[in-house]
């Protein structure tokens, strides 16, 4: 006689944790998000129409794009301090050598996909720490801003501006673009070799080197398709400012960390979290349209968004201990 043991069936209670450990990582940031736009909506009905949605949420487009491209130099264990006037410099591109010499404009655009190439190659073979180079750097993209353009200004060419007053019928514009740039994210980190590769680079090195990849390779390309998100963002900006201002985006820089951050993100690199970090940099932006929903004076306006992070970035720690 054959006797059959079964296996017991796990309790709801552990079955609820083990979810919640499996989905923590965006969990906070899309839980953030959902609440912080349910308190906006109460302040103002009027935000669940398109045109609603498309006020709210356009401003949020670049920084999802500097989000994803934080969320890559993460990946691989660095962090970049010079987002913010990056994107500023590709305004002030996009509103000068783009209007008025678009070849030189396109020139210059590739030029900077080129120098975070080179920035990638001279953290990985010098091994100079990146927060030093990206900050370095931060001071030449700021430079050569005001030197292209010492006060805000210029035009952005109409193809760009077109862009950005882009506005579907049947859908937010703004959620379209949000949708297609997670998506697409989402689709590289874990779906293509070079997402693997991204992670293995900043989890363990040693093993990415034993299975024949080169680890200078890996950062290059995430260096290089990061600068290709930070060019988007800039141009989106553009498009919807109409004009360049090298100090446009300076608050990105620290707002795409947090982002990455509160999306399950971690500054020992080999995690990246795409939805996670687009949910991050949504409830940033919801934060600012709340607060000025709820009547908060300007000059309390940074306290209180300081105030509202710090406690977005407690309770993931709170969220971490409990799953474990």
């Amino acid at each position: 006689m054959t006797t059959l043991t079964t296996t017991p069936r796990p309790s709801a209670r552990a079955r609820v944790k083990a979810s919640a450990a499996h989905g923590s990582p965006a969990l906070l940031a899309v839980v953030a998000t959902a609440v912080i736009f349910t308190i906006a909506v109460r302040q103002q009905p009027g935000i669940l129409s398109t045109s609603g949605l498309t006020l709210v949420l356009m401003s949020a487009v670049p920084l999802v794009l500097a989000a994803q491209a934080q969320m890559l130099i993460m990946a691989v264990g660095d962090v970049d301090l010079g987002v913010g006037f990056l994107i500023g410099l590709v305004t002030v591109i996009a509103s000068t050598l783009l209007t008025s010499a678009p070849l030189w404009g396109a020139l210059a655009l590739i030029g900077l996909v080129a120098a975070y190439a080179v920035l990638g190659a001279a953290i990985e073979v010098i091994r100079i720490p990146s927060i030093i180079v990206t900050l370095g750097m931060s001071f030449v993209w700021l430079g050569l801003g005001l030197q292209l353009l010492p006060t805000p200004g210029g035009q952005a060419p109409a193809w760009l501006t077109e862009v950005g007053q882009w506005r579907p019928e049947w859908a937010p514009a703004p959620l379209l673009f949000i949708a297609a740039i997670t998506i697409a994210a989402w689709w590289v980190i874990q779906r293509s070799r070079l997402g693997a590769r991204v992670r293995a680079l900043g989890s363990n090195q040693t093993t990415l080197r034993k299975l024949g990849w080169s680890t200078l390779r890996v950062r290059v390309q995430t260096y290089t398709i990061a600068a290709v998100l930070l060019i988007c963002a800039g141009l989106m900006l553009a498009a919807q400012t109409r004009s360049g201002d090298i100090n446009s985006a300076s608050n990105f820089t620290l707002m795409s960390i947090v982002a990455v951050v509160i999306g399950g993100g971690s500054f020992a690199g080999g995690t990246a979290h795409p939805v996670g970090a687009t949910f991050g940099a949504i409830s940033l932006g919801l934060i600012g349209v709340l607060l000025s929903l709820a009547s908060v004076a300007s000059h309390l306006q940074s306290a209180a968004q300081g105030l509202i992070v710090l406690a977005l970035l407690a309770g993931r720690i709170v969220m971490e201990k409990v799953v474990k």
